[in-house]
């Protein structure tokens, strides 16, 4: 292990993309009790529990990005279709008839002739037009950075998953450290 990376069979492959900060794992919990920030139990579990519940927000969010690049990536892919499509007609210099969504189950047919543009809608309201070859260069690239993200995420859930689990297992091993000490306790009175 090196800084924020991991050395897997001579590659180097981040631990987290997004800066996702390691759980230590509490190995020696007699020893882990004894440093000064960790003297009343009540506050370290209560500072595990909140270390948890931001791993669990962090969960939340990738897995709300994860989902919205695995709808990106399918719909950039039809546009690239739509623009061979395009560009098929205009190499026949015929034009074709088609439908089109116009709202939630209402479809409307169009006949659409031989065009050397397209408008891409790129968010936030903005939409651009571009010829057929700039407009399957940008999509193209989006797809590639679609992907991309979309590896980061799974590998930021991965690695937050192992968060998760290793404060789950901090917080039930200083809980048991305290029953233990709680009863050896009442046992010695």
């Amino acid at each position: 292990m090196e800084g924020d990376k991991e050395i897997i069979n001579g590659n180097e492959k981040k631990k987290s993309f997004a800066g996702i900060p390691e759980a230590a794992f509490v190995d020696d919990v007699d020893k882990f009790m004894l440093l000064p920030e960790n003297s009343v139990v009540d506050v370290v579990l209560k500072r595990l529990d909140e270390q948890l519940s931001k791993y669990k927000f962090m969960e939340f969010n990738l897995n709300s990005k994860r989902r919205r690049l695995k709808v990106q990536i399918p719909d950039l892919e039809r546009s690239i279709d739509m623009i061979k499509v395009l560009k098929k007609q205009k190499k026949n210099d015929t034009g074709f008839e088609t439908q089109f969504l116009l709202s939630e189950q209402v479809f409307m047919k169009a006949f659409v002739p031989p065009t050397d543009k397209v408008c891409l809608w790129l968010g936030a309201n903005v939409m651009l037009e571009y010829t057929l070859d700039d407009a399957m260069d940008l999509l193209q690239k989006n797809i590639e950075t679609a992907k991309k993200n979309l590896g980061c995420v799974e590998n930021d859930l991965d690695f937050l998953r192992d968060q998760i689990t290793t404060t789950e297992v901090n917080m039930a091993r200083v809980y048991n450290w305290d029953v233990k000490r709680r009863h050896a306790a009442k046992e010695a009175s």
